[in-house]
């Protein structure tokens, strides 16, 4: 049996016009990967479009490229992410399924106060599949708290648990403040965890787990991700061989270029910049440029970024990207909270505002969730076509309903 992993494609991601197709054109390359490679079923462990409610191009290629795989017989087995999950109900992911598409294999019912998952068997290998939806803020926790654990656990056969969530045991230093859930929540006894969320790549075997994989996203994300990761990829994994190897998924060329500037004045930033990439080839190149520290005199504006990009395109650059929010004058130095990613962001602000709104009957981490849950609806994207009174009439009917108005 060979299976391929995706995790956090995040189609439709990138808002700048030359990098918006990127995310699909990561989905389409994966898909011909995995059907060159000739796997037996396609796992997506949640994050399969940025949004809920995607864009028509972005949905059009999408589609493509799943009728596809359904036309050489590869099925696609999926949960929804904490983007593709909408607190109305409403996700694509549903249309998909009904078109015969994709398995949302998020599937069960409540028996006694308690989940029951059910299992999607796969015809042409007998894989045993079932997963959990992630949401955002990890409010899925509650679900897995709620979990019946022991027809899950005594199931016979290959079983695969899909889940977005990240777990407390692989959690690496620089998400040490990003909600996260302790491994225990997991049913035990599967041969594999198509885990999806962090945006890292791992795989570890854990006593009583099996499997435990993260493949990371198809492309990076943002600005830190093109830093650390320079492209994305997904896991094939070989049963028979007993191997489960990381495929990169490379659209363009990456090059980073990080200065500190403690000490030092705008025009030897310039020159600094201008070496590093002198006689360096950068044609098809995504270019980062980080800087950091404080400047020794003048401003930042002083910088000639102009002339710096004008001479990475020259180059033939495809993208050119700066980020300077580390970067400081004598005159000024900016607070900033420090953190890896907007989800950390929100948490920290939203911990450091607890309390300050007394509500009657609700403890910190009950108004934590509900913050999160309200945030959640306030993220909804209008619909293609939408009117913005119903788009308006439609997020204030989401917001009573999670304040039980």
């Amino acid at each position: 049996m060979k299976f391929a992993h995706l995790a956090d494609c995040h189609i439709g991601s990138w808002r700048d016009p030359k990098l918006r197709d990127i995310s699909t054109e990561a989905f389409v390359k994966a898909v011909d990967t995995c059907i060159e490679k000739e796997v037996d079923f396609i796992l997506i462990a949640g994050d399969l479009f940025h949004t809920s409610l995607p864009s028509i191009d972005r949905l059009k290629q999408t589609v493509i490229k799943l009728k596809q795989l359904k036309d050489k017989n590869i099925p696609v087995y999926i949960i929804a992410g904490s983007h593709d999950f909408s607190p109305s109900g409403k996700t694509m992911l549903d249309v998909l399924e009904n078109a015969g598409l994709l398995t949302n294999v998020a599937k069960g019912k409540a028996i006694e106060n308690k989940i029951k998952l059910n299992f999607t068997t796969d015809s042409k290998t007998g894989a045993k599949i079932t997963g959990m939806l992630g949401k955002r803020g990890s409010l899925e926790k509650g679900y897995y708290e709620s979990l019946e654990r022991e027809s899950l656990e005594h199931e016979i056969g290959y079983k695969i648990f899909l889940f977005h969530s990240l777990l407390s045991e692989l959690k690496p230093k620089e998400m040490e403040n990003v909600d996260a859930h302790p491994i225990s929540l997991l049913p035990k006894n599967f041969n594999y965890y198509a885990g999806g969320h962090p945006h890292f790549v791992k795989n570890i075997k854990m006593d009583g787990y099996g499997i435990i994989a993260y493949p990371g996203p198809l492309f990076p994300n943002n600005f830190k991700e093109l830093e650390e990761l320079g492209n994305g990829g997904f896991y094939i994994v070989d049963t028979e061989k007993e191997s489960i190897n990381w495929q990169p998924i490379q659209i363009y060329n990456t090059q980073n270029i990080k200065i500190g500037c403690s000490h030092k004045t705008p025009e030897q930033i310039n020159e600094e910049i201008m070496e590093n990439i002198k006689g360096r080839e950068l044609i098809n190149t995504i270019v980062t440029i980080r800087l950091e520290g404080t400047l020794e005199s003048g401003k930042i504006s002083d910088i000639d970024f102009k002339e710096i990009f004008g001479k990475l395109y020259e180059k033939s650059a495809y993208f050119v990207m700066k980020n300077t929010h580390a970067l400081t004058t004598k005159e000024f130095e900016e607070i900033k909270i420090e953190t890896h990613s907007v989800e950390e962001t929100e948490n920290k602000l939203i911990d450091e505002h607890l309390g300050q709104i007394k509500l009657k009957c609700m403890d910190t981490k009950k108004e934590k969730e509900l913050t999160k849950e309200l945030m959640e609806v306030l993220s909804t994207e209008r619909e293609e076509d939408e009117k913005v009174a119903d788009f308006e009439k439609r997020i204030k009917k989401d917001m009573a309903k999670i304040l039980s108005l």
